[in-house]
């Protein structure tokens, strides 16, 4: 049994104009020690779908599934109360933001040794230990002078450490890092990569990794689940997915990226993702999509083999990977 299965998960926000579905029918299944990464640009919803599961949505959002079972106990028919017991404990999310995840007013000891207290309870100085040991266990020098220090005093990737110590301190089940590396140069984004993975196969967890950076994903995930626009139009395992794109906004990613433009100009996706006044009918990819037929622009697509498209592009059997490309 999954440790995570959601199914037709969806996500409005009363506006004044009106609704706004941010997220629009995401399934997601998920195992003990998996990883999955969810990509799609700005704006498709990625965020928005684990703050749902999180509970963590503003009480203008409206929050719909069939099913959102985790370690088969369904969180949309739980308890407020129990469901807090479950957040923060057994599920964890790492954020975008980690100068502004954290609270400005209170040291970064205190508020990995609050997490101890809410979930587990027990003496501050049992607390103590225990974050000093998080605080090692993320690669933070000196850990034990860095209790009594604030967030302001921490650089970005130190502030990024300390909530990847928080989020781990109850050693969670599943672990979702939303776009970990936004903020830090490009010598911390490995870092705290290789940490999130070190962490991941150390502790058994299953993570659910939210990002940009399709190398990223490459070397990570096992499986890939990708949103346009708030609806999921493919999901596959990492390798076939990039051996084999099915969705065309998938192809789009994927020859966005610099190895694939062969010296040349990079490509480019036209356009932008729709909002909530600017929906096209049919499908929602049609204005951008270089594979646009007349049906598409008519009608919404329904999913084929998981593929969210009137016109998959075709299944190659066996494929092998592009040149320059390597996939772990």
């Amino acid at each position: 049994m999954s440790l995570l299965d959601i199914r037709n998960l969806t996500v409005e926000f009363a506006t004044a104009h009106g609704a706004l579905r941010a997220v629009d029918g995401i399934n997601l299944q998920l195992d003990e020690g998996e990883i999955v990464a969810i990509v799609g640009e700005s704006g498709s919803g990625k965020s928005v779908a684990m703050l749902a599961l999180m509970g963590l949505l503003p009480w203008t959002a409206k929050v719909t599934a069939d099913c959102m079972l985790f370690d088969n106990q369904d969180l949309l028919l739980m308890s407020p109360k129990k469901r807090r017991k479950i957040i923060g404990k057994d599920i964890s999310m790492i954020f975008q933001e980690p100068m502004t995840s954290l609270n400005p007013c209170f040291t970064v000891g205190y508020q990995i040794a609050e997490v101890l207290a809410q979930h587990f309870g027990g003496s501050h100085r049992s607390h103590q230990e225990r974050t000093i040991e998080l605080l090692q266990q993320v690669g933070i020098p000196a850990a034990e002078t860095r209790l009594k220090a604030y967030p302001h005093q921490l650089s970005g990737g130190m502030c990024q450490r300390v909530m990847i110590a928080m989020m781990i301190a109850c050693q969670p089940k599943l672990l979702i890092a939303d776009e970990p590396t936004t903020a830090l140069d490009v010598t911390i984004q490995a870092q705290i990569l290789d940490l999130l993975v070190e962490l991941q196969k150390a502790n058994g967890m299953a993570l659910v990794l939210i990002t940009h950076d399709m190398a990223v994903v490459a070397e990570t995930a096992d499986n890939v689940l990708v949103q346009y626009a708030g609806q999921q139009v493919e999901q596959r395992p990492v390798k076939a997915l990039f051996n084999n794109p099915r969705h065309p906004y998938t192809q789009a990613l994927l020859d966005a990226l610099p190895e694939r433009s062969e010296g040349q100009l990079l490509n480019a996706i036209p356009g932008v993702v729709p909002g909530q006044l600017d929906r096209p009918q049919g499908c929602l990819f049609n204005p951008r999509c270089e594979l646009v037929q007349e049906h598409c622009r008519q009608q919404p697509p329904s999913h084929q083999e998981g593929i969210l498209c009137h016109y998959p592009l075709p299944l190659i059997n066996d494929p092998a990977p592009a040149s320059g490309e390597t996939l772990s």
